[in-house]
């Protein structure tokens, strides 16, 4: 369960303004489909198994998150950093990850296709053999410089 609903984390949101800050928060579950949360700081925050459906994450700070399983299927992460995130199992169909830091974030069994990766840090990215590639593809074979 998450430290705070989902009804709390709209509260808090409102008077917070631009850049919100949740690091280190445990948001295990939390459902913030369809939220903005653009510049929040999540900096080590946990959001595993999180319904993140198409909310807007622009410049967010996930720097070293935990998003094992979350669901963010059209999800708006233009600019976030995603830096050492752990994005396993996670399921990224169609999000937008345009020039988002994704330097050694784990990617393993993540679900990748038709996501946006225009100019992405996928350096020290770490995927598996189950990793699925924007364009379809599944594996380690795959470049993901082809994507950026």
């Amino acid at each position: 369960m998450p430290e705070i609903t989902r009804q709390q984390l709209i509260l808090a949101l409102i008077p917070a303004g631009a850049n919100p800050r949740l690091a280190g928060v445990n948001l295990i579950q939390i459902d913030a489909t369809r939220l903005d949360l653009s510049g929040a700081n999540l900096k080590q925050a946990q959001l595993i198994d999180a319904k993140l459906r198409e909310a807007v994450l622009r410049s967010a700070n996930l720097f070293f998150a935990d998003l094992t399983l979350a669901q963010l299927p059209g999800a708006d992460l233009n600019a976030a950093n995603l830096q050492g995130a752990n994005l396993t199992g996670t399921n990224l169909q169609n999000a937008n990850l345009a020039g988002t830091n994704m330097q050694d974030a784990r990617i393993g069994d993540a679900n990748l296709r038709g996501a946006v990766m225009k100019g992405a840090n996928v350096n020290g990215l770490i995927a598996n053999a189950k990793t699925v590639w924007p364009d379809g593809r599944v594996g380690t074979s795959v470049n993901p410089t082809d994507f950026t």
